[in-house]
C-alpha cells in the first residue's frame, strides 16, 4: 500500500515529498502560521516530506479540542472503547508492512526491524484493548456497621504525550493505547526527526472512528513551545514523557510544580554481566544481536559488557566474528543489520566516545571510524565498533552512546562486579548471562535497574511493566501498571 500523496521511487522506499497535516478535533489542519518543514531521510540525506510547524497557539488549539471532547469520552462504555482500540489493531496489522516501509525511510532502521516494531506497535492497541475492561473499584470494610466504602478508578483527564524517534510507532501506542483505554483524550508531539510516522498512526484511529478531539496530533521543529504549553496549560492534567534524562528532567518538574502527574522513560546505561559459570559464547552472541539492534540507538542497549577475566578471550574473539559480520548500509537492501545514525549530532557523539576511549587506551577491534565512502557519504553512518580495554574514566564508560558501539570491560571479582553495574545515575535495563540459579536470583534482587533480562535479550511485552528507575524515569508503560498511570482513585464513602 502507498500512503496518500506518494509515489514509487527507487530503493523500494514508498514516500517522495508528502505533505502532511496536523490532526486536531477530528481535522487536519496546516499550522496557524502556514509554516512547514522538512523531514529527511537519514540513510541518504533527501527530503522524503514536509509537515506543519505548529508552535503554541497549535498546542493550545489541540488541547481545547482534547478538554472538550474528555466529557463524552470518559463515560463512554469500556466495551466502547475496547472495540475501537480492536480495530486499531486490526488495521495496523492491515497496514503493517507500508507502516515498516515508511519506518525505514524516515527513521533509517532495517526493513526487518521495522517490521518487527509494528508488530509490537500493533500488540500495545490489543493488549489495552482488552484491559480497558478490566478496570475495577472495590467496597472496602469500614470499622462502622453504618457505613461503606466504594473505589472507583477514573481517568485523570487531557494527556500531553512526548515521544521519540528511535521507535516513532511503538512509542505511540504504548501511550496512546493505555490513555484511551483508560477514558483519557490526548495531544502528542511526535519527534521533529520522525512526524510521518506519526501521521501514519493517526490516520489509522481517525479511520476507526475515533471522536473529534479524542486524539490530536502536534508536529513541530521546535518542541520548546509545545513543551511550556503541555506543562504549564491547567486543562492538561498528565504528562507521558520519552526522551533524554535531561529534557525529562525540565519538562518533570515543570509539569510537578504545576500539579500534574507525570510519567517520562529516560536514558538508559545497561550493565551487561558475563559471570563465571556462563557459556561465554552465548553471551556473546547475545550481546551482538541487541547491541546493534536500532544500530545502538535503544534506551535499554547495553553499554557497559562486563566479562570474567577467564572467559575474556572466548567472548571478545566471538563478538570480533559477529561485529565484523554486521552489514551496514540503508535500511531496504537485504541484509542489513545496522542503518544510520538519525543526524549528525548522533554520529558527532559516538565519534567522541570512541575517539575519547581510544586515546586513553582502549582499543578498536572491529570498526571505530564513521563512514563516509559510497554509498554512506550522503547518510549518517557509524561503523559496528568493538572496544576492549574500556576503563573507568573513559566518557564511554559514563555516558549513555546511542550508537553502534559495544564497549567490554574485564573483571575478576565477582562480589564486586554488581557494585561496578550499579555505579551509574541510569536505572533502565540489565542484563546476566549465568548458568548458576542462585547468582541468577542474586543478580535480579541487586540489580538497581527496572528491567532486568537473565540469559535474555528481550526483556520486553506489550503484557510487561517497562521503565526505569533514578534518572531513568518515573513510573511504567505495559502491562496492568500501564494502564493505572492514566486512572485517578475516588473513594466514596456512604452512611447508611
Amino acid at each position: 500500500m502507498i500512503l496518500p500523496g506518494a509515489a514509487p521511487v527507487p530503493g523500494n522506499v514508498l514516500l517522495r515529498r508528502i505533505v502532511d497535516h496536523m490532526f486536531i478535533d477530528g481535522s487536519w489542519d496546516e499550522a496557524r502560521s502556514g509554516k512547514t518543514f522538512e523531514v529527511t531521510d537519514p540513510a541518504t540525506g533527501e527530503a522524503i516530506g514536509t509537515v506543519p510547524d505548529g508552535s503554541a497557539e497549535d498546542a493550545l488549539d489541540a488541547i481545547a479540542a482534547a478538554d472538550a471532547a474528555f466529557g463524552s469520552w470518559s463515560t463512554t462504555t469500556a466495551q466502547s472503547r475496547a472495540d475501537l482500540l480492536y480495530a486499531a489493531w486490526q488495521l495496523m496489522t492491515e497496514r503493517s508492512e507500508s507502516l515498516a516501509r515508511l519506518m525505514t525511510s524516515e527513521q533509517g532502521k532495517p526493513l526487518k526491524a521495522s517490521r518487527a516494531e509494528v508488530k509490537y506497535a500493533a500488540d500495545f492497541l490489543r493488549f489495552y484493548a482488552e484491559e480497558a475492561t478490566r478496570v475495577t473499584g472495590e467496597w472496602l470494610p469500614s470499622a462502622r456497621a453504618d457505613q461503606r466504602f466504594l473505589v472507583l478508578r477514573q481517568p485523570v483527564g487531557v494527556v500531553a504525550m512526548v515521544t521519540p524517534w528511535n521507535y516513532p510507532i511503538s512509542m505511540l501506542t504504548r501511550k496512546m493505547a493505555p490513555a484511551l483505554a483508560a477514558g483519557c483524550t490526548l495531544v502528542l508531539k511526535p519527534a521533529e526527526a520522525t512526524p510521518l510516522c506519526a501521521r501514519a498512526v493517526f490516520e489509522i484511529f481517525e479511520e476507526v472512528g475515533t471522536p473529534a478531539g479524542v486524539a490530536n496530533l502536534v508536529t513541530a521543529l521546535d518542541p520548546k513551545p509545545i513543551g511550556e504549553v503541555f506543562t504549564t496549560d491547567p486543562r492538561v492534567r498528565k504528562l507521558a514523557f520519552t526522551g533524554s534524562t535531561a529534557v525529562g528532567r525540565h519538562l518533570a518538574g515543570v509539569a510537578a510544580g504545576n500539579l500534574k502527574r507525570v510519567s517520562v522513560e529516560l536514558g538508559g546505561h545497561a550493565p551487561f554481566i558475563v559471570f563465571p559459570d556462563a557459556d561465554p559464547v552465548r553471551a556473546a552472541k547475545g550481546a551482538a544481536a541487541l547491541k546493534f539492534l536500532n544500530a545502538g540507538q535503544a534506551c535499554i542497549s547495553p553499554n557497559r559488557l562486563y566479562v570474567s577475566e577467564q572467559h575474556q578471550d572466548a567472548f571478545v574473539s566471538t563478538l570480533v566474528d559477529r561485529v565484523s559480520k554486521v552489514k551496514t548500509g540503508n535500511g531496504f537492501e537485504d541484509g542489513v543489520g545496522v542503518g544510520p545514525l538519525v543526524n549528525e549530532a548522533a554520529v558527532a557523539k559516538v565519534a567522541g566516545q570512541v575517539d575519547d576511549a581510544i586515546s586513553l587506551g582502549a582499543e578498536a577491534l572491529v570498526g571505530g571510524r564513521r563512514l563516509t565512502d559510497e554509498p554512506f557519504d550522503r547518510g549518517h553512518f557509524y561503523a559496528p565498533t568493538l572496544l576492549a580495554g574500556v576503563r573507568d574514566d573513559m566518557r564511554i564508560y559514563r555516558e549513555e552512546t546511542f550508537g553502534p558501539v559495544a564497549p567490554v570491560i574485564s573483571y575478576g571479582d565477582v562480589d564486586e562486579v554488581l557494585n561496578l553495574a550499579n555505579d551509574t545515575n541510569y536505572g533502565l535495563a540489565a542484563y546476566v548471562y549465568t548458568n548458576d540459579f542462585s547468582t541468577a536470583i542474586r543478580a535480579f534482587e541487586g540489580l538497581r535497574f527496572g528491567i532486568v533480562g537473565i540469559n535474555d535479550v528481550n526483556p520486553t511485552a506489550a503484557s510487561a511493566p517497562f521503565g526505569g528507575m533514578k534518572d531513568s524515569g518515573i513510573g511504567r508503560e505495559g502491562s496492568h501498571d500501564g494502564i493505572a498511570e492514566y486512572l485517578e482513585t475516588k473513594l466514596g464513602g456512604f452512611a447508611l
